[in-house]
């Protein structure tokens, strides 16, 4: 039984677990409730639509992909089916309507999701890299433990939450550095610089975590969620493994930036976490789905072609994917 006041997770003291709480060394602390209140009485907030509808059609996968071959579907938000030597793996997937604990409150999705859930391949890896709500997304992980009992990676303590919902999951849990391998494909977790909660009284109770995947068709770096942290993470992957053919990368929610840029990186650093880790290819994800911050719909896109721009980097290396688009990764 966890300790210490953490119903997720007992554990001995690390640079990164204080034995109730895990910390992002050398980083920022979340925000409290002071300041969630200035910013959501700050009037900042632009207006998004109630609902969109994506310029792609919704996407009907290939049962696998072989040989060579990378192809990432965006589903929306964080969530992205990546298909690859034989393998599907779904990223935070949520089909949700919200991502929030209410079904009748908080932010919800302005866009379909860009794969039916039926028309979904045979699953069978699932990554959850934290426990906010529009990554975990215990709705969507109990219809998929029932459609195809795929194994699910996370880090500590998230494995906890899971079994609330679903007992007898499939859950491999991962401490940063740790690594494993299902299916064929080596994982392992790296920090990211970001934190947890499913409620008031949790915060940063269960672990966050990057995702490295040692694949035959070339190594993916899959973050749902960071603020640039100086660009020590990015740097420090980029070193460690040499290069990535591909990186899936956040670039929205990033506004304002006195509250946010300790947890979600905008388009100017996320250009910069591809230059600093050595991507050769990058899938942006995380906006143009649920609204959680001030930017407008379209402000993340103008602001990461501009980014790119400026950077020398063609805009086909770094796609924002919406929901439906497919994208098959060119050899790195």
């Amino acid at each position: 039984m966890p300790g210490s006041g953490n119903p997720y997770y007992r554990g001995p003291v690390t640079d990164h677990f204080d034995g109730t709480r895990f910390f992002n060394p050398g980083g920022i602390a979340p925000l409290g409730f002071s300041d969630v209140l200035r910013w959501q009485l700050g009037g900042g907030r632009i207006a998004w639509p109630k609902r969109i509808v994506s310029p792609f059609p919704p996407a009907k996968p290939a049962r696998r992909i072989d040989g060579d071959a990378i192809r990432v579907t965006m589903v929306g938000h964080a969530s992205m089916l990546v298909q690859v030597a034989g393998v599907n793996i779904l990223t935070d997937p949520v089909w949700s309507e919200r991502v929030s604990p209410f079904s009748f409150a908080g932010p919800k999705r302005v866009v379909a999701p860009g794969i039916a859930f039926a028309d979904l391949p045979p699953i069978d890896l699932v990554l959850v890299t934290h426990s906010h709500y529009d990554h975990m997304d215990l709705a969507t992980l109990a219809a998929l433990h029932a459609a195809h009992r795929p194994e699910i990676v996370t880090p500590l303590g998230n494995d906890a939450i899971i079994r609330r919902r679903i007992a007898d999951a499939r859950i491999r849990v991962l401490d940063w550095g740790e690594a494993v391998s299902v299916s064929g494909i080596g994982i392992t977790a790296e920090p990211c610089h970001h934190w947890s909660a499913r409620g008031a009284r949790d915060r940063c109770m269960a672990l966050w975590s990057a995702f490295v995947l040692e694949t035959p068709a070339g190594r993916i770096y899959h973050i749902g969620d960071t603020g640039f942290h100086d660009g020590i993470n990015y740097r420090a992957a980029g070193e460690k493994y040499g290069g990535f053919r591909l990186a899936l990368l956040p670039f929205g929610a990033y506004e304002p930036r006195w509250f946010m840029r300790g947890q979600h990186q905008n388009p100017q650093e996320a250009v910069a976490g591809m230059r600093l880790c050595r991507a050769a290819f990058v899938a942006g994800h995380h906006w143009g789905t649920f609204q959680l911050t001030d930017e407008g719909l379209g402000q993340p896109l103008e602001a990461l072609h501009a980014a790119l721009d400026e950077n020398g980097i063609a805009r086909e290396n770094f796609p924002a994917l919406s929901p439906g688009e497919v994208f098959d990764v060119p050899p790195a």
